[in-house]
């Protein structure tokens, strides 16, 4: 089953960094993958995605402050996050699916999804 798995969520407080891991299936190694985070009472939002020729595209409330990036080894997807704010605390989750022109950030466009990833940033 296509189904990916995330880890490295945490408590910070503001200022500081932490590194989210995305794992996927050898198989869908050519697939779109983006983070989406969803606050308590918000809609779950795009953050990042990444395509399969490697280009990247990122929200403007995080641009700057996140870097994705793609061991295709592995086929696991990290987001480096910076200079985290209280805003950015949320669930992440990870996002997958198949290959089309333009990955986009729409939640409903992805078929693959991981459990998700506690962020908290405190003030």
């Amino acid at each position: 089953q296509e189904q990916v798995v995330e880890s490295g969520g945490g408590s910070v407080q503001a200022g500081g960094s932490l590194r989210l891991s995305c794992a996927a299936p050898r198989s869908t190694y050519n697939y779109c993958m983006a983070w989406f985070r969803q606050a308590p009472g918000k809609e779950r939002e795009g953050v990042a995605n990444i395509d399969s020729n490697g280009f990247t595209s990122y929200v403007d409330s995080v641009k700057g402050r996140f870097t994705l990036s793609k061991d295709n080894a592995k086929n696991t997807l990290y987001l480096q996050m910076n200079s985290l704010k209280p805003e950015d605390t949320a669930m992440y989750y990870c996002g997958s699916r198949p290959p089309m022109v333009g990955c986009g950030l729409d939640q409903y466009d992805y078929n693959f999804w991981g459990q998700g990833t506690q962020v908290t940033v405190s003030s």
